[in-house]
């Protein structure tokens, strides 16, 4: 389906774009016909998928590609764990898919409402010491090239260009289908507690390393840190989830209701916002329960915000939070949002954020309709003297050169993309900002 004109934008409000046409495949062959006819007529082409990126990286000023029709399972092997999916598949969708196999991911973030595509090509991770992001669970991955061509990469394809095309920001070619290495279904045992804040500093890698998925929230303004720790367990293990009521009030009325009425009072009379955070981590953040994996670690989110999170190597961490916490005491800032603590391990992918170095992410918010310049760079400066590099799908200010410096690998991949798209078919401007024109 192809049709002219209209306004996209991201689920931030952060990014929007008047393409001059927008079209939507139902099938691979769709998206090479797509890709073909916007190369014939000169045009840049660019696919996205839930729009949940809140930089520019899939802002599509020529040809914008709809993945939504693009979705479900192309084949799944109970015995080895392999499963092959449609780009635009939403990653809520996956368990369902997957649960017929007695498979589950391995990890997932804290918002599934992304596609499968655009959660490896940003980067999207989840926590948990030993795991790495989305990406690292991907063993192949088919593209169409800016020549109009399929690309298969796989173990038996051109491995080496693998741990590339994982994390390729859409520069690479427009992705098609993802193959993923999965895992049997499992339950997580979970605890969620308040601990005051400095405990949870002051043993910050003991808590880590004792729990399968460890992170934490800190709402500015308050001396409390909002643990969740979890433990991987047998699918066969008894389940005992959130009654459904509780879960309603924590989850819908207060985590999403209440706090978009707060977080909008704030924008007129700063002042509501610390006493708010105070109350809130009183009333939240105290359960246990047991349930599957997917509905432990995924939780639902309708307050609109905007977000940047930069991975810091794991033994930075604490400084930089602590300097995060002097900076907002000094500039007597009123800030509505928690900032979220995770972990991941090393990879070998080369534009992911952990990339060869245990990680730590730390993450800072806005309310949507508040100006979040002055906080954000202001915390970017921190991140970038302890070693940081910015989530790919969040707002950040760095470009190629300063990205070079804290990635090993970027002039092979910037090698890579002039190799498969030499006439730069896939880029708009957050891309030629951050990997270079």
């Amino acid at each position: 389906m192809t049709r002219i004109g209209g306004t996209w934008q991201n689920w931030g409000r952060s990014a929007s774009v008047r393409p001059i046409r927008v079209e939507r495949p139902r099938s691979p062959e769709g998206v090479q016909r797509a890709v073909r006819a916007a190369v014939k007529q000169g045009l840049p082409i660019k696919a996205v998928g839930a729009g949940h990126s809140f930089t520019g990286i899939a802002v599509a000023p020529g040809v914008l590609l709809e993945l939504d029709d693009l979705q479900g399972l192309v084949a799944a092997d109970a015995s080895s764990g392999r499963v092959t999916l449609l780009a635009g598949t939403r990653l809520h969708r996956i368990p369902g898919l997957l649960a017929p196999y007695g498979l589950a991911m391995q990890n997932l973030g804290d918002i599934d409402r992304q596609s499968i595509s655009g959660a490896i090509s940003t980067g999207t991770h989840g926590t948990g010491a030993a795991f790495g992001g989305l990406a690292t669970q991907v063993v192949g991955v088919t593209l169409i090239t800016a020549d109009g061509e399929f690309l298969r990469i796989d173990e038996q394809n051109q491995p080496e260009l693998l741990p590339a095309v994982a994390v390729g920001l859409g520069a690479l070619g427009i992705i098609v289908e993802v193959t993923l290495q999965c895992v049997p279904s499992f339950v997580l045992h979970a605890i969620d507690e308040p601990v005051p804040l400095e405990d949870v500093l002051s043993s910050l890698d003991e808590r880590v390393a004792g729990s399968d998925h460890f992170e934490f929230y800190w709402f500015p303004h308050t001396e409390v840190a909002l643990t969740k720790r979890q433990t991987r367990l047998p699918e066969s293990t008894v389940r005992r989830p959130l009654p459904v009521v509780g879960r309603w009030i924590d989850e819908t009325l207060l985590s999403n209701g209440v706090y978009r009425v707060v977080c909008a009072a704030g924008q007129l009379v700063p002042s509501v916002t610390p006493p708010f955070s105070r109350l809130a981590v009183q009333l939240t953040g105290d359960r246990e329960y047991t349930d599957l994996s997917h509905r432990v670690l995924t939780q639902s989110r309708t307050v609109r915000f905007r977000e940047m999170e930069y991975a810091i190597p794991a033994e930075a961490v604490v400084p930089a939070f602590r300097a995060v916490q002097q900076l907002i005491t000094d500039r007597g800032w009123r800030i509505e949002f928690p900032i979220e603590v995770r972990f991941a391990a090393a990879d070998d992918r080369w534009l992911s954020t952990a990339h060869g170095r245990d990680s730590a992410y730390i993450a800072v918010h806005r309310y949507w309709r508040a100006n979040p310049t002055s906080y954000f760079e202001a915390v970017e400066q921190i991140m970038r003297e302890h070693g940081g590099r910015p989530h790919w799908g969040k707002l950040h200010t760095q470009d190629a050169p300063s990205l070079r410096a804290v990635y090993p690998r970027f002039d092979d991949f910037v090698a890579l993309r002039d190799r498969l798209d030499p006439e730069r078919r896939f880029t708009n401007r957050y891309l030629d900002r951050v990997l270079g024109a």
